[in-house]
């Protein structure tokens, strides 16, 4: 299977195409980049990768599939996607990767996002284990979860389903394994040694680990998988870099 090696002078030169590739799309619609300078990275570096792996700059928040021989997105997304234009960024003022805002967006978008860090005082292993029960979870109550598991008071395993890439930039600290979803066919030993686990997947904003959640439970029969909803780009918890 074909790999990326980002540091490799093909994709520090498809990067700066990518790059002028956005200022266009920029241009073009008069959005704005996202105020946050490590999603327009981790984006702009996706579509890179899409684009080397499979000829496309296919959003990298969705699977890519192959189809009669042609390389497809899951959800018909290639940027700048339909979604993003006709009803993503009118409507909400970011698009689903959050690479592109509008003016009015960027203008309110708060540098730093204030949120409670919840702790785990006070809950009792019921009700952590409730949470982890959910198939939806969200960051906040990712960040107790993992507080639990250090006190031994729950016990999952957290897999980060992106690209090696990706996992490289950032991570949620007590990330156990990357299995990316990319290889799943090639990794399935490693996802079957899973099955009889709680798990947590995680990719960069919810869509990739929730199709990839869906296939877990519907063709392999994993029951005891849930989702990061927003994915890491809304997970205010210790993260981890390179």
């Amino acid at each position: 299977m074909k790999t990326v090696d980002i540091n490799s002078p093909e994709f520090q030169q498809e990067f700066l195409k990518t790059e002028k590739f956005a200022h266009k799309v920029v241009k073009q619609f008069n959005w704005k980049f996202n105020a946050d300078e490590e999603v327009v990275e981790r984006i702009l570096k996706g579509l890179t990768n899409n684009k080397i792996l499979y000829g496309k700059r296919f959003c990298p928040c969705f699977p890519v599939e192959e189809k009669d021989g042609k390389y497809v997105s899951s959800d018909n997304r290639i940027c700048p996607c339909p979604q993003a234009i006709e009803k993503e960024i009118p409507e909400e003022g970011v698009c689903h990767c959050g690479i592109f805002c509008s003016p009015e967006y960027v203008e309110n978008y708060e540098n730093t996002h204030p949120h409670e860090h919840k702790d785990v005082e006070g809950l009792n292993v019921a009700e952590l284990e409730t949470i982890l029960e959910k198939e939806q979870i969200l960051g906040e109550e990712l960040e107790m979860l993992l507080k639990a598991r250090e006190k031994g008071l729950v016990n999952f395993k957290l897999i980060d389903i992106r690209e090696p890439f990706e996992h490289e930039m950032a991570r949620i600290k007590g990330t156990d394994k990357l299995l990316p979803i990319s290889r799943v066919q090639y990794d399935l030993d490693e996802w079957m040694k899973l099955k009889d686990e709680r798990i947590i997947i995680y990719c960069h904003v919810g869509s990739r680990s929730a199709y990839l959640q869906r296939a877990l439970q519907q063709q392999l029969g994993f029951d005891k998988v849930g989702n990061l909803t927003y994915g890491i780009a809304s997970y205010y918890g210790e993260i981890e870099r390179g």
